[in-house]
């Protein structure tokens, strides 16, 4: 007696997942392929020659390059410290 038990705990932990699976693998949808339009048609608007490339514009002698400040760890500059429970604004 214990054996067909066994058994059939067995076939239930194996059958029962393989069951849904199947039933879910049978109810799936399965997406039709794409189509390819066989003519890839322009708007008329598009122009016929090609634009002229904009160059990028030179700085000036009076233009600073400023440097990155220094990344830091510590949170001497973080404005949160001070914020308290319910502190939203």
């Amino acid at each position: 007696m214990v054996f067909s038990r066994r058994m059939a705990a067995l076939a239930a932990v194996v059958v029962i997942p393989l069951g849904i699976a199947a039933t879910s693998f049978a109810l799936s949808d399965r997406p039709e392929s794409p189509k390819v339009p066989p003519k890839v048609e322009l708007d008329s608007g598009s122009p016929s020659s090609p634009a002229p490339t904009p160059t990028a514009p030179t700085p000036t002698p009076s233009d600073e390059v400023v440097s990155r400040p220094p990344v830091t760890d510590s949170s001497a500059d973080d404005d949160d410290d001070d914020d308290g429970p319910g502190d939203d604004g």
